[in-house]
């Protein structure tokens, strides 16, 4: 994986470790008391039946002596099969997903998963990607790899499983140092497994047997009270999607750098339509009383996030599909990582959410496992998801938590905000010096930003007594950066007057829309535009597949015998095929008269007889 340079890592408070980091180890990520919220009727207690089933579960964490912290890399994989016959290559990424035999709170617990990064156009493709997980009991776990090719225009081909089975983890543990696993073929697409079948018979490929290398290390035991709960450590990354469809039905823009012109025009470079979402994977572990449960507010609820029925099907997929499209994987992904929480990460997030520009307020979702996603929200949006958190979790029964922030920039760092009471300024509402409106930022230090954030999901109602909890669990993560919450039913006053601020100044400072779509009449494919776009980069174009450049000659002869046909009939004069000293039109006189004659309308309809002697006539001097 891509790693960000210059990333300082500061250190880490309330936040394990693994052991051989030598670190200091604090809590559980929870204050030494934290409030105890009310229990709900999800975790087994009574309550209203006036109330939905559903919200802040108090099913606590099942106990379990602490694990260990395991390092798994995912190296490299060879011969994977061809999944794309455009390119006769793959875009090949990893889906891991760990078991640990570890009891959950609920069978809807959502799996512990990565998704590594993709490569482009790559059958022996590496990686090199890394993932720490906590509290990996001593009973083993079992590591499946799922190995996909990315086609974001279609369902991504499955290229094989891989299953790394370890009966035992100890500090004596040897572990698994880049071990070589055979590529399962059961599981694979019948046209990938086709495609690379072909090119073995054509010798294009040495043979069918695909191979992924693996490593498994034990960092040290995980410094937990309670070792019931494995969780992502790290490493920190970001992923930052980009939908240029989304964002002209929606009206997005994504904005240009400053003074960024064109190297073809000289012009500055019109800001393209892009909607973008936005992936962010926290330091674990959430803290154990942040657990909540989808509200039961209407009847087909529940069916939906279970899938069952016909109409909780359909709404299932459908959610699914959005959450897909919103998250979509393609070439214009970008993804990075940072080893720890760090200034340096801190400062990539107010880069995701544009600083203080525009007046913007974000949706999001905090997963379980500590994955923060949030894109922008607001009125002004064309399309309304089925509905925005449960789109954002993909249809997860249990998240940590889910709401609204925005973020405001402070004209004194140091000094209380200005709705806590301090003499201190904020943008928005105020226009002060240093960034928007009246130029772009120029001081991204995190302690001159605050991150407002509220409980204000219908569709989870977070409780509002672990708002301190989730303000401790963001402050660790972005640290310089201040965090306020936000109740959305004790604060309603408050935070409706900052989020009417919000819009209020996005209507003065919002985007300006710029068509930049080609034309249908232009013969600039998406490859033609991508090229262009690494020659606006100042980068070297790629090599020219030896199938693009048959499909480009064929085309031009295609388009070159359409003209032909299309100009050269004998309804148009071009009387070629009578011979080379027949000149054009030479005989339309005496075709009108003899028409006319047989009484032949103009457009040449109603041929008389007459006309296909005199046509006789006229061949043998064609001939001559």
């Amino acid at each position: 994986m891509a790693e960000e340079k210059g990333s300082e890592p500061t250190a880490m408070q309330n936040f394990h470790a693994p052991a051989s980091q030598e670190k200091s180890v604090g809590g559980d990520g929870a204050s030494d008391a934290p409030p105890k919220p009310q229990k709900t009727n999800t975790g087994g207690s009574k309550k209203s039946s006036k109330d939905p089933e559903g919200g802040f579960d108090d099913t606590p964490i099942p106990r379990a002596p602490p694990g260990y912290t395991v390092k798994f890399t995912f190296h490299r994989a060879d011969n994977l099969p061809l999944a794309d016959i455009n390119t006769l290559s793959a875009d090949p990424f990893i889906v891991a997903q760990l078991d640990t035999g570890l009891p959950t709170r609920h069978n809807e617990d959502p799996p512990l998963t990565l998704r590594t990064p993709t490569v482009r156009q790559n059958t022996n493709p590496v990686w090199d990607c890394e993932w720490i997980v906590a509290n990996v009991p001593a009973s083993g776990f079992k590591l499946k790899c799922r190995i996909y090719d990315e086609d974001p225009a279609d369902h991504d081909d499955r290229l094989g499983n891989v299953h790394v089975i370890s009966n035992t983890v100890s500090e004596k543990w040897t572990g698994i140092k880049n071990e070589t696993f055979p590529i399962r073929k059961r599981m694979v697409s019948k046209r990938a497994f086709l495609l690379r079948a072909v090119a073995v018979c054509f010798r294009k490929v040495e043979h069918m047997n695909g191979t992924l290398n693996v490593s498994v290390e034990v960092l040290g035991r995980s410094q937990d009270e309670n070792g019931g709960r494995a969780y992502t450590i790290g490493p920190q990354f970001w992923i930052r999607h980009y939908s240029p469809l989304l964002g002209r039905l929606l009206g997005q823009k994504e904005p240009n750098e400053p003074g960024e012109v064109s190297k073809r025009t000289g012009r500055p470079k019109p800001e393209k339509y892009n909607f973008q979402s936005n992936q962010m994977q926290l330091r674990g572990p959430v803290p154990e009383e942040m657990y909540h449960r989808y509200v039961e507010f209407k009847p087909f609820v529940k069916s939906m996030f279970t899938a069952k029925g016909i109409r909780g099907f359909i709404l299932s997929k459908a959610l699914h599909h959005q959450h897909a499209r919103v998250y979509n994987f393609d070439h214009a992904t970008e993804f990075k990582v940072f080893q720890e929480p760090s200034k340096d990460f801190t400062q990539k997030f107010l880069e995701l959410v544009h600083f203080d520009q525009g007046g913007r307020i974000f949706t999001y979702v905090l997963a379980l496992d500590g994955l923060f996603r949030f894109t922008e929200t607001g009125k002004e949006f064309g399309i309304d998801m089925l509905s925005k958190h449960t789109m954002h979790s993909d249809v997860a029964a249990y998240v940590a938590f889910s709401g609204e922030f925005f973020i405001r920039r402070l004209k004194h760092p140091r000094n209380a905000p200005p709705e806590d009471g301090g003499n201190n300024k904020s943008h928005p509402p105020n226009d002060i010096a240093g960034g928007p409106p009246k130029e772009e930022p120029t001081n991204k230090d995190p302690s001159y930003y605050e991150l407002i954030i509220d409980n204000d999901s219908g569709t989870y109602r977070p409780n509002a007594k672990l708002l301190p909890q989730l303000k401790e669990f963001f402050q660790s993560n972005f640290p310089g950066l201040h965090v306020k919450t936000l109740d959305c039913q004790g604060d309603a006053e408050k935070m409706s007057h900052m989020k009417d601020e919000q819009r209020e100044r996005k209507k003065k400072e919002g985007d300006h829309i710029v068509y930049t779509q080609l034309s249908r009449s232009s013969s600039m494919s998406s490859s033609d535009v991508e090229n262009l776009d690494r020659l606006e980069a100042g980068s070297a174009l790629p090599a020219t597949h030896f199938r693009h450049q048959v499909q480009k000659e064929a085309n031009h002869k295609a388009d070159h015998a359409k003209s032909h046909l299309m100009n050269n009939r004998p309804s148009n004069n071009h009387e070629g095929w009578r011979g080379e000293n027949h000149p054009p039109k030479e005989d339309d006189a005496n075709v009108a008269q003899l028409g006319e004659e047989a009484g032949q309308n103009k457009d040449g309809s109603g041929l008389h007889p007459a006309m296909w002697k005199a046509e006789d006539a006229m061949a043998p001097t064609a001939k001559s």
